[in-house]
């Protein structure tokens, strides 16, 4: 009789030889390969005598010298028989549960697309089309992301960077309802799976426990901060060192303690919403903070979505397409080496805070967008390294300049997002109804704002001196007054002029020589 272990039965694992059947009542558990703890049962072969029940660690000298005994006296067999045929099924059981081990790690990694000739070659002709951002941007609308343009590609460019060795970050801010979470749900499914984690919920210590490299390159969502405060700090090091470690205390077989290390590698790309700009001030200096629309324009697109996908006009099947199609186009994308020639030139408006960590996160974006360009640069080869890479070109500076103006506007506000969207609207509302001073009553009532979060705006609206008290008292109600209703806009122009006019001198002045001096940090000089 040939030798096997049936398996058909999970349960029930079946060992036959010629002399005898064992039966794995319950089969064996997965984890812990240093034991191997069964509920076996021995009969005969084609024998009235009853078998023999027992639970016992087939891998504990002293249980199965006991066991083997005890069952060459009920059997009346062998010591001898019973103990091959037992090291027989111990390496049987071996094998499958490695096999078991192996197949369990498989089906949890996410399967990994293999694209054939076709669907490289369309993806590789979408990267090499003329106006590739603006037709991406196309694309992920048709996906189901709707409005939210500029915030959409930015967010789709900073998944892409994921493949970087200086990955980018994004944290998304908006208040409750305003779909935050739903964005960066549907841009990340434009990504391959096998190449994004999503966490809804995250303990303190759970990044220690991933795999070394199970994190590498890839994108992690995080759908509320809020929910994830204790892990925000092994989160910071992942982002800026691009590698964690813990050390815990463990026992070894001989009851030794003994320290051993848990790492994990990146560099990962991590991505979060929250509401509460203020609390995560940490994570958001390493990230682009974007702003979601809470428009009224933007609630009547999100509505007729709805509506028309609730009558069945929206075609789901396209939309998966679509999704795919931008799946394919990450997968085709090969990590290589960007060089920038113009980054030396390229200067940051004085009023962006932070501008050290910001001028980085610049740099690294135009990086990202030359990245995704980089079947439409030519590769190059460094004559003293080998190295092969390829070069930011004006186009690629000007792209990232379109998507940017927003994320540096608010980077030189001191004021939060919320605060700011609360005090344009305050301006919007004066000047429709042509007015000067208004009340919190009237304000509270016209935008529908919570009178907490009201109480807090105004707050730091008179600290920072953009409102100010002008007549009444507590009893009966104060009246306030914008200081300003241009400062904003102001500081729009002053960001906005300071990068167009850099990229404009670039491109008049491309080719020239360039200097910097130390009271001009951007000057463009002539060869001739």
């Amino acid at each position: 009789m040939a030798k096997k272990l049936q398996t058909s039965d999970a349960d029930q694992l079946i060992y036959e030889n010629d002399i005898l059947e064992l039966t794995v009542l319950g089969g064996i558990k997965l984890e812990g390969l240093d034991r191997m703890r069964v509920t076996v049962k021995v009969q005969e072969q084609e024998s009235s005598r009853p078998p023999v029940r027992h639970n016992l660690d087939l891998y504990n000298d002293n249980q199965l010298e006991k066991f083997i005994r005890k069952c060459a006296e009920k059997l009346e067999l062998g010591t001898s028989i019973i103990a091959a045929s037992l090291s027989e099924l111990t390496e049987e059981l071996e094998k499958y549960r490695l096999q078991k081990i192996k197949e369990s790690q498989e089906q949890a990694k996410p399967a990994v697309k293999k694209l054939s000739v076709k669907e490289i070659a369309d993806a590789e002709t979408f990267l090499k089309s003329k106006d590739l951002l603006e037709k991406t941007n196309e694309l992920i609308g048709k996906s189901g992301v709707i409005g939210e343009e500029v915030n959409r590609l930015l967010m789709y460019i900073i998944f892409t960077s994921r493949k970087r060795e200086q990955p980018l970050h994004v944290v998304s801010l908006g208040s409750s309802g305003t779909g935050k979470t739903h964005l960066q749900e549907k841009v990340g499914e434009l990504i391959p799976e096998e190449e994004r984690v999503s966490i809804t919920t995250l303990s303190e210590n759970a990044f220690y426990y991933f795999g070394k490299q199970e994190l590498k390159n890839k994108v992690i969502l995080i759908e509320d901060l809020d929910g994830a405060e204790n892990a925000l700090y092994p989160l910071r090091e992942l982002q800026s060192k691009k590698r964690i470690v813990k050390t815990i205390a463990s026992k070894n077989r001989k009851g030794e303690t003994q320290t051993k290390y848990l790492v994990v590698e990146g560099p990962v790309c991590v991505a979060g919403c929250t509401t509460k700009e203020h609390i995560y001030e940490d994570n958001a200096n390493r990230s682009f903070l974007i702003y979601l629309d809470e428009s009224q324009e933007q609630d009547e697109k999100i509505m007729e979505y709805q509506r028309r996908a609730s009558a069945g006009d929206i075609n789901q099947y396209e939309q998966t397409e679509i999704q795919e199609f931008l799946q394919n186009i990450q997968r085709v994308l090969k990590p290589i080496t960007i060089r920038n020639p113009f980054a030396k030139h390229l200067c940051l408006p004085s009023a962006v805070f932070k501008p050290r960590r910001t001028n980085t996160h610049y740099l690294q974006f135009i990086e990202a967008i030359t990245f995704y360009y980089q079947y439409q640069r030519k590769q190059q080869t460094d004559k003293e390294t080998g190295e092969i890479y390829i070069e930011t070109t004006l186009e690629d500076i000007e792209n990232a300049n379109k998507l940017l103006k927003e994320v540096l506007l608010r980077k030189s506000d001191e004021l939060t997002g919320s605060c700011r969207n609360y005090l344009e609207s305050l301006k919007s509302y004066l000047k429709v109804k042509k007015k000067k001073q208004f009340t919190n009553r009237e304000i509270r009532q016209a935008l529908r704002i919570n009178p907490s979060n009201q109480k807090r705006y105004n707050l730091q609206l008179q600290i920072g001196y953009y409102i100010k008290k002008v007549e009444g008292k507590k009893s009966t109600g104060y009246h306030y007054e914008v200081v300003s209703t241009t400062e904003y806009n102001q500081l729009q122009t002053q960001i906005n002029s300071v990068l167009d006019k850099t990229l404009q001198e670039l491109k008049q002045f491309k080719g020239s020589k360039v200097v910097q001096t130390k009271n001009e940090p951007c000057k463009t000089k002539n060869n001739s």
